[in-house]
């Protein structure tokens, strides 16, 4: 082994190393060079390489199942809201169609209420009319009867004479007696 770590050592025999000078030949140099370093990337970082690659992949699917949850309840938050939608598009048709007839129902009894206050309120005009009519009426007869009465006692104490009076009370008299007579 002295030998081979002596060859390696002493410049003095090899042949090249008697004046220093770079290898141009780049394949030959590289190609050693890159098989080494990749043998030893390999042995050394085989299991630092996996370990990355298995935290990368266990990273990226915890990602995935966490995307396909995230997706599962978006959609069933969408399912959710799209119940909600259908069903509060239900009760709006409702209160649409329970609104438009309530409408119609308070307008039907408006219009009833409105044409029974009419109908109250041209029976008291009516009734008015017929009461102001008959109380013309009454106080037209009222002085009608009057002056017929003045007239009559006019006409009355002016012929009336005290014998024709006489006369007048006893058959007054006389008819007051025949009636008791038939009541008796």
């Amino acid at each position: 082994m002295k030998n081979v770590t002596g060859s390696f050592l002493s410049l003095g025999h090899w042949p090249s190393a008697e004046s220093f000078r770079f290898n141009t030949d780049l394949f030959s140099t590289n190609l050693i060079n890159l098989s080494v370093v990749f043998g030893l990337l390999i042995f050394f970082g085989k299991g630092v390489l996996s370990d990355l690659l298995d935290n990368r992949k266990g990273r990226i699917l915890n990602t995935i199942r966490n995307s396909k949850e995230l997706r599962e309840g978006a959609m069933e938050q969408l399912e959710k809201a799209r119940a909600r939608l259908r069903k509060v598009e239900i009760e709006a048709d409702q209160f649409r169609v329970n609104g438009y007839s309530e409408i119609e129902r308070k307008k039907s009894t408006l219009i009833d209420s409105t044409s029974k206050t009419l109908e109250q309120l041209e029976n008291s005009k009516n009734e008015s009319l017929i009461f102001e009519q008959e109380k013309a009426i009454n106080q037209v007869q009222q002085r009608v009867l009057q002056q017929a009465l003045q007239r009559a006692l006019g006409i009355l104490n002016s012929s009336l004479n005290s014998e024709l009076h006489l006369r007048t009370i006893s058959a007054n008299i006389g008819l007051l007696e025949a009636r008791k007579k038939l009541t008796d």
